[in-house]
């Protein structure tokens, strides 16, 4: 699936990915390929995305004060306030703050 992270200031991350987890409003939740379509509220946490290789864990330098931490295990986590997730037709969307 791919994912695109966007904050006010850029494109944070756009890339294929195995799976991305959001902290949503009722609790945290993975999305995987083909996973149904939604919206969702997210709060205050860590987004989670697991990339296919670490050549894919790239994050633009212009994160707009959001903390950031790669981990060796090919997994990109982003601290974020609040913000939205979109998913459909194997498309994710997170719009960070």
């Amino acid at each position: 699936m791919y994912l695109e992270i966007v904050s006010p200031e850029a494109v944070l991350f756009s890339s294929e990915v195995d799976s991305v987890t959001v902290p949503g409003a009722q609790g945290e939740f993975q999305m995987l390929n083909n996973h149904a379509a939604i919206v969702s509220e997210l709060t205050k946490g860590l987004v989670k995305v697991h990339v296919h290789s670490q050549e894919h864990l790239e994050l633009n330098e212009l994160t707009g004060g959001l903390e950031r931490h790669v981990d060796d295990d090919k997994i990109l986590t982003l601290k974020i306030k609040s913000g939205t997730v979109e998913m459909k037709d194997n498309k994710v969307i997170v719009l960070a703050d």
